[in-house]
């Protein structure tokens, strides 16, 4: 980020190149907090697609309703920040999406969070997880809540686990948003 807005200051038109989008999980906020209060150089962000849009379209139409998206890396985040988020996000029965829930340092992170969303969720919670998006083998498939704890994760899934609403049909993660209901 910094050589990108060196590069730009300097006058040379400079794009700064992540992979999902930029302002999720991505490099803009950085960017933004390098130049500070300075007006130049200019920054412009192009949103691009996040593994919580696309992994959620290879299961079905799983966010249709509230949902939140959680970070379980606990590298920039205190683990016990994670935790109060989670237990949130139950509270709340909002979908969730968790990123990052498992490294070759963090094996036990997504069994500790299926745990704290397991005390407010049913075991029975429609979940799902995508493997690799848009990459050489990707690969998806839905599951529960209680199956979820022991799976095998790495920084390529995106895990997306539902509320009371969320079902199969047909194969696909749904969550109702309501709509029949009016």
């Amino acid at each position: 980020c910094r050589y990108a807005l060196e590069r730009a200051q300097a006058g040379t038109l400079t794009a700064l190149i992540c992979s999902g989008d930029a302002g999720i999980y991505g490099l803009a906020g950085l960017a933004f907090e390098l130049r500070g209060e300075q007006a130049a150089p200019e920054i412009e962000v192009i949103p691009g697609l996040t593994a919580a849009t696309t992994g959620a379209a290879l299961l079905g139409s799983p966010l249709t309703n509230d949902f939140a998206v959680i970070s379980l890396s606990d590298l920039l985040t205190p683990w016990n920040a994670i935790e109060n988020r989670l237990k949130a996000a139950a509270l709340g029965d909002l979908c969730v999406v968790l990123y990052n829930p498992g490294s070759k340092k963090r094996r036990d992170h997504l069994k500790r969070a299926c745990q704290i969303l397991l005390q407010h969720k049913s075991s029975v919670t429609v979940c799902g997880i995508v493997r690799n998006i848009s990459r050489e083998g990707q690969h998806h498939q839905v599951t529960t809540l209680a199956q979820l704890q022991d799976m095998e994760v790495d920084m390529f899934t995106t895990v997306f686990i539902g509320n009371a609403h969320t079902q199969i049909l047909n194969g696909w993660m749904v969550t109702e948003r309501g709509y029949r209901d009016v």
